[in-house]
């Protein structure tokens, strides 16, 4: 029997032996409370330097003073010098690695039949079919996702180029592009927003003055995510960091729970309440979602040009977008009602939150002096001759020369360096395919096909805007339903007639709504469906009644006031 010392190699203190058999190193082991107080183990004990034990395969040591184990191949266990069973533990199995087959069968199979079974149209070039073919192989593959999103599509971006589709310049020329650097920046300020505890900071202010009653709590959460939603430019980000930490504390307190009949009481309504108002403070400000600044780049490609942008998106998009965050509340109240109306202990939670968070720091300060610098610099840029990308840099620069953000953080934001790899093969595919004739194709085909009908352009609006946002229970992800469709479904209002702001507005206002339809149509939908208070029948049903509500809204009040702004 060896007898091993229980210490940490990097650390000089020694520490009294305890002997063990063991049949197999563990990443950690549970010591029984009989053994001497002083013993204390700081290191598993396959990173001690010890001789080595016996090892013993398919049949567990039996210590005299031991009872008999259960034999298995992956089992196990230690002993004490005394016989005592101090840990039993079974091995996991190995988790698959690589792509997997069935859905990586059905991603390339889609791009093989585009190009060797469909025969290929007269108008349409060879390159141009055979990007059209990698191009939808790589949004099967994004919908079916055989691979991470980004891993994917760095393949179709190699299988482009391998293929001689595309040369290396044009397959990485969108990641130049200012938009996608202005999406990946808005990750990070909407870590800095996370990090220095500003936009809890202000939905809690919010909970404080309105959330005496279940639905002025509602309206609390709403109005604040509404008001961070400019200088946060990332609606996951505002739900798993900022609000769904509130709702469960809220909902917890009232003892509503996840996954249990007490769910009904308050945390089932205010998730669902939250969930369904993001998309409309999403679609309120360009800033507010990734996907909004990609849908006017990609209306740019096509010769659709926005003036001012933020100001005309913010114009166009107020009076629906306010309508809608007014009513959802409300109606979600009528219709999937909390068990607990009045909530007199939120505002006093909400006032003893900030009184342990105490006066607002020096880096909040400087995160809402940078965020509204940054924001006056996108209403106004455009008239002292600076961009967006390049107002957002001069802010990020701000934020890590003070140190409210350090060059960390900004390399572990995996899912800025993600969106930066998968969006810009996108955008270059899609870019490469205006060029190369295909959107102009499609576009003309649907366009005849609606010519046929005899079809006014309201009717075409109405009839292509339904479609692209109902197709979305198809994807995934808002910005991978962009990088899709968008500008297919922009060059055909535009052929029929629709005019370009117009169609080009209103598909990106729908981008953001429908991203509330169901547990897996955005990123901010796995955030509160994982949350566990609401079941998954209830956000289909509630889904689709919030988007005939939302088409109600935009469709109605919407179109009235674009007349008046002079959009049509």
């Amino acid at each position: 029997m060896e007898t091993l010392p229980l210490h940490s190699p990097s650390s000089p203190t020694s520490f009294s032996p305890i002997s063990f058999h063991c049949l197999r190193s563990l990443p950690s082991i549970s010591l029984p409370s009989n053994l001497p107080a002083t013993v204390t183990v700081l290191r598993p004990i396959s990173s001690l330097s010890a001789p080595k034990l016996p090892i013993l395969k398919h049949k567990p040591l039996i210590s005299p003073l031991s009872k008999p184990i259960s034999k298995g191949p992956s089992l196990v266990t230690c002993f004490s010098s005394s016989g005592d069973d101090i840990s039993t533990a079974t091995e996991p199995k190995p988790e698959p690695q690589g792509a997997k087959i069935i859905p990586l069968i059905i991603s390339v199979s889609v791009g093989l039949l585009v190009l060797f079974v469909v025969p290929k149209p007269d108008e349409v070039s060879a390159q141009a079919w055979q990007l059209l073919a990698i191009f939808l192989s790589t949004i099967a593959g994004l919908v079916l996702s055989p691979l991470p999103v980004g891993a994917w599509a760095f393949l179709g971006l190699t299988t482009s180029i391998l293929t001689n589709t595309l040369t290396f310049s044009a397959a990485f020329e969108a990641f130049t592009n200012d938009v996608i650097w202005l999406i990946v920046i808005s990750f990070f300020f909407a870590r800095g927003f996370v990090k220095t505890g500003l936009g809890e900071r202000i939905a809690t202010y919010f909970v404080k003055w309105l959330g005496k009653s279940t639905l002025g709590l509602s309206y609390g959460l709403t109005l604040s995510e509404a008001l961070i939603a400019p200088a946060m430019p990332s609606t996951t980000a505002r739900a798993g960091g900022v609000f769904l930490p509130i709702i469960k504390s809220l909902s917890l307190s009232s003892g509503s729970k996840p996954g249990d009949p007490s769910s009904r009481k308050l945390g089932s309504y205010l998730v669902q309440s939250q969930f369904q108002a993001s998309g409309n403070s999403s679609a309120l400000f360009l800033t507010a979602a990734a996907q909004n600044l990609l849908c006017l780049k990609l209306a740019e490609e096509l010769g659709v040009i926005v003036s001012n942008p933020w100001v005309v998106w913010f114009e166009a998009a107020s009076l629906p977008a306010f309508v809608s965050l007014l009513a959802t509340p409300f109606i979600l109240y009528k219709l999937y009602p909390p068990e607990i109306k009045d909530t007199p202990e939120a505002p006093a939670m909400a006032a003893n939150k900030l009184e342990l968070m105490g006066p607002i720091t020096k880096n909040e300060w400087v995160m809402i002096g940078t965020m509204l610098l940054a924001v006056s610099l996108w209403v106004f840029g455009e008239a002292v001759g600076i961009s967006s990308v390049v107002a957002a840099m001069i802010a990020l620069s701000i934020l890590l020369l003070l140190g409210v953000l350090d060059w960390d953080d900004c390399l572990s934001e995996k899912a800025a360096w993600d969106t930066l790899a998968w969006f810009a093969v996108l955008v270059g595919m899609a870019s490469q395919l205006t060029n190369l004739g295909i959107v102009s194709w499609m576009s003309s085909c649907v366009a005849n096909s609606l010519a046929s009908l005899s079809l006014s352009w309201p009717a075409a609006f109405a009839l292509l805007q339904a479609a692209y946002f109902f197709i979305h229970y198809l994807f995934a992800s808002q910005t991978g339903h962009v990088g899709a469709l968008y500008s297919a479904f922009l060059a055909m209002h535009l052929v029929s007639g629709v005019p370009g702001v117009l169609a080009a507005l209103a598909l990106a206002y729908n981008t953001s709504l429908f991203g509330a339809l169901t547990h897996y149509s955005s990123g901010q939908a796995a955030v509160y469906f994982g949350a566990g208070y609401v079941d998954l029948p209830d956000v289909f049903k509630y889904g689709f009644v919030m988007a005939v509500v939302n088409v109600v809204i935009w469709g109605g009040v919407g179109t009235l006031w674009w007349k008046f702004l002079g959009l049509y």
